[in-house]
């Protein structure tokens, strides 16, 4: 079969997902319909319609797009049967019930943004990141009932740097993603494929490091910690949804405060954890246990992200604060 004749159903809605499907498209596959999620009410009273990005993308060059609610209502069940699929491909979706994952006679693959099977689950980027990892990258692999498990078809790693955070790898592994997703198709088209189950990658369930889905209270930062683990958590969490902590006054009231952008320094130091110290001028310190954090990018409940230098000419008292 030639990759024109070979019929594609895409399923995926952030931006994340544009740059696989555009690969496929502008790669000459041909690609009959597109799922993603439903228009998303916007504005103060709901009454925008925001279209996925996905959809955007799939509008703008003609392709036909199905917007289901429930996956196994029978309506779009029958319009996905009637796009007759040879396969489908995934790439930040939801979890698929079998009767579609099962429906094409090539089987439906997924892209996930780890080296599975480490970091199964929603946020694989940032939890690589806050764990410290030196390199992560993309899998493609068959889907099953369990989500994340299904036989691996290949992997391309990405390095991590040390200064990195989550928005840069995403970006990275987007543009890695799209070209693992058309090579995978190729495999497949080819007959070439080897997939090979998950378990021969790690020994026990205790070797595997989760992605569990993140939410604001997981974003708050412990500060009795070592720079280190400080620095990590808050570059694993920018620009998305942004590491957080209490700014908190001599008279005990707080302000949210995000932290986007921070340094490290490893220094032996007498000063309490959470206390705030302006050692240079136009700097933020914040003490840990064996150094201090250093904010550079930061933003007050309500109030505009600033650099730490512009923050501080209007807040000149943050040496009578602390955070916790």
């Amino acid at each position: 079969m030639k990759k024109e004749d070979l019929r594609i159903v895409y399923m995926g809605t952030p931006d994340f997902a544009v740059a696989s499907l555009k690969a496929l498209v502008e790669g000459g596959y041909h690609v009959v319909g597109v799922v993603t999620m439903p228009d998303k009410p916007m504005g103060r009273h709901g009454s925008v319609l925001q279209a996925s990005a996905v959809k955007q993308y799939a509008v703008s060059v003609g392709l036909p797009v199905l917007q289901p609610e429930k996956l196994k209502d029978e309506t779009f069940l029958e319009a996905l049967r009637a796009l007759n699929a040879d396969l489908q491909v995934v790439v930040a979706f939801r979890m698929l019930p079998e009767v579609v994952w099962s429906m094409p006679p090539y089987g439906t693959f997924n892209l996930h943004a780890s080296l599975l099977p480490q970091y199964r689950g929603a946020a694989p980027i940032n939890w690589a990141i806050i764990n410290g990892e030196k390199e992560t990258g993309v899998t493609t692999f068959f889907l099953t009932h369990e989500i994340d498990t299904g036989k691996i078809i290949l992997q391309k790693k990405l390095p991590i740097a040390e200064t990195d955070d989550a928005g840069i790898v995403h970006d990275a592994l987007m543009e890695l993603g799209a070209g693992a997703v058309t090579e995978t198709v190729g495999l497949i088209l080819a007959g070439r494929v080897e997939a090979i189950p998950q378990e021969q990658f790690f020994a026990s369930a205790a070797d595997l490091r989760p992605a569990p889905k993140i939410f604001k209270d997981t974003c708050r930062i412990n500060w009795d910690q070592h720079p280190q683990k400080i620095y990590d958590f808050i570059r694993g969490l920018s620009p998305y949804l942004a590491a957080w902590t209490e700014l908190v006054a001599a008279d005990g009231t707080a302000l949210g405060m995000k932290i986007y952008q921070a340094t490290k320094e490893f220094v032996d130091h007498n000063h309490p954890t959470g206390t705030i110290h302006v050692r240079q001028k136009g700097t933020i310190d914040v003490a840990t246990p064996g150094g201090y954090i250093r904010l550079l990018d930061i933003q007050l409940a309500g109030k505009k992200r600033l650099p730490a230098e512009v923050f501080l000419n209007g807040f000149k008292e943050i040496e009578n604060h602390t955070v916790r």
